[in-house]
């Protein structure tokens, strides 16, 4: 005679493990928030009044949706909405790590196949954006640490090394190296002196053009 086995069952989680998650990483982003934003004063303040962290928190469930094929056409709805709102353009399609903060946020646009890794750091007018019409990976990775200053262009699935600066203004259509500074147009690479130890890289070069 068969004997039918139990199936194995999946175990969910809980409405209260999927709720304290997600307090832990809100708690997460207004933290880092809080740490990178001196003008900060309060954690309501970063709450109400910072377009960067509503940026990013409406680009989670967007993303979540795109993974659906299904709800493609909602998530870009969504991230439309978020544009409007915030300032802010990010594909649904695009993979953001921990802890990303948007200072000011406005004008920041952040292409589909964009990859970013934890505790990166954007200002405004930063643009992760395309060079090819080709549907293939054609938006940048940008590395764990890296900050990218006001009006940045990165163009292309170029590679941004963890701990990086790039410069205002700067438009960088080739990889940069970890912990280099890159600054101009086009973006020209610099590294810190082999013979120094840095602690805060635009302590290192005289050059206007590196400050955010």
């Amino acid at each position: 005679m068969h004997v039918r086995r139990p199936t194995a069952t999946i175990p969910t989680p809980s409405l209260a493990t999927g709720l304290a998650a997600v307090r832990e990483r809100l708690t997460e982003d207004l933290d880092t928030a809080a740490r990178r934003d001196p003008a900060s004063r309060s954690r309501l303040e970063l709450l109400l009044c910072y377009p960067g962290l509503h940026a990013v928190w409406m680009h989670r469930v967007a993303h979540r949706m795109w993974q659906r094929p299904g709800l493609k056409l909602s998530a870009r709805l969504l991230s439309q909405l978020n544009r409007s709102i915030t300032g802010v353009e990010i594909h649904p399609g695009a993979q953001i790590g921990r802890r990303l903060f948007i200072d000011h946020a406005m004008g920041v646009v952040i292409g589909e196949t964009a990859e970013i890794g934890d505790d990166v750091m954007l200002y405004h007018g930063v643009t992760l954006g395309g060079r090819s019409m080709e549907r293939v990976k054609r938006h940048p990775t940008i590395e764990d640490g890296v900050t990218i200053g006001a009006g940045a262009r990165v163009l292309g699935p170029v590679v941004v090394g963890a701990g990086a600066q790039i410069g205002a203004n700067a438009v960088v259509v080739k990889d940069v190296p970890a912990g280099a500074v890159v600054v101009g147009v086009p973006g020209q690479v610099r590294q810190p002196p082999s013979d120094v130890r840095v602690e805060d890289p635009y302590d290192v070069w005289a050059d206007p053009a590196i400050f955010i």
